[in-house]
């Protein structure tokens, strides 16, 4: 049997992001699960991001999901792609649960700040 995106985006929800303490599926990261059927198990590929292109955590983190990808019944072979196109950005990729706890509030985009309106 196949597995799904579906399996591996429940089986990535524990995994945190270790400076935020948030879920990584929840915050965004998982930009996509490719499954790959074969014969003896299916490849699968994440594709995925960092809250920073320069997070001191992400070889821990891409490694955490490899393995956690690795657990899933079915999977033969699981490897995580990084990538920064496009760049995360946690208004529009969170959950809104994550924007709350992340002070983002419902959907709202960053209002200008005085230090930012003394820029313009």
């Amino acid at each position: 049997m196949t597995i799904t995106e579906a399996q591996v985006m429940q089986a990535l929800k524990p995994i945190e992001d270790p400076e935020l303490h948030l879920g990584i599926v929840d915050l965004g990261l998982i930009y996509g699960v490719d499954v790959n059927p074969q014969p003896e198990g299916d490849d699968v590929k994440v594709t995925m991001t960092f809250t920073s292109p320069f997070c001191p955590y992400g070889p821990t983190l891409k490694a955490s999901v490899q393995r956690t990808v690795a657990t899933v019944p079915g999977v033969k072979n699981a490897a995580v792609n990084i990538v920064f196109t496009p760049p995360w950005d946690p208004h529009t990729m969170a959950s809104e649960d994550c924007k709350i706890a992340l002070g983002l509030g419902w959907g709202e985009e960053p209002e200008a700040g005085p230090e930012i309106e003394n820029q313009r």
